[in-house]
């Protein structure tokens, strides 16, 4: 059996968001780290876990978003994908084949917490564009970041998902469970929505 043979296929898709030029999913074949997702936004906050520290050490990334298969990366405006994409690619596919952990979570589970308002509003912002608003598209909606702070996030439906007579259950079943596991730190959600004249819909943990 020749040795190329005994190299798995690792599939790796990339994808930019429209809604988030300096954002770019990439979709790998296999699970990068099982669990919760883990977010990014420093090379400070990724000391410990491999892969992210692997993916900060490329010149223009910004923050990175580890859920199960899915690694999301944003980039600072003044570098362009062409320049980035095939190493960011090349450092998830080489992180996998080593079979170590892409991410240690005693090193980085401190991490989740102590964060401020600006920090988790970035890493809410970057679940919506990355995942929360891609699933629900297709359905015509999309949810928007009013704004957080000190435990109260505020967001906004659109679309298809403004005066759905689902859109709470999506919200409360989905969309609060996904955000609460990125950002533990939300006490409060608050639907600023306007579904009916006059009626702003409200719900508490």
């Amino acid at each position: 059996m020749s040795e190329s043979s005994t190299i798995p296929l690792i599939t790796i898709r990339a994808e930019v968001l429209l809604a988030d030029p300096n954002t770019c999913k990439f979709t790998v074949g296999q699970t990068v780290h099982p669990g919760r997702p883990f977010f990014f936004d420093c090379p400070e906050r990724a000391a410990g876990s491999p892969l992210p520290e692997q993916l900060f050490s490329l010149a223009g990334v910004a923050h990175v978003l580890i859920a199960e298969n899915v690694v999301i990366v944003g980039k600072v405006p003044e570098v362009e994908w062409a320049l980035l994409k095939g190493a960011i690619g090349a450092k998830i596919r080489t992180q996998m084949l080593t079979g170590v952990p892409a991410i240690l979570e005693a090193a980085s589970r401190p991490n989740q917490r102590g964060r401020s308002d600006a920090e988790i509003r970035l890493a809410i912002q970057a679940l919506l564009d990355g995942e929360i608003n891609r699933g629900i598209a297709g359905h015509g909606g999309a949810i928007s970041l009013v704004d957080y702070r000190e435990g109260k996030l505020r967001i906004a439906m659109s679309g298809g998902c403004q005066g759905c007579a689902a859109s709470q259950v999506t919200l409360r079943q989905g969309v609060e469970v996904m955000l609460r596991r990125i950002a533990p730190e939300v006490v409060e959600i608050v639907d600023t929505t306007d579904h009916a004249a006059g009626k702003t819909a409200r719900y508490r943990r």
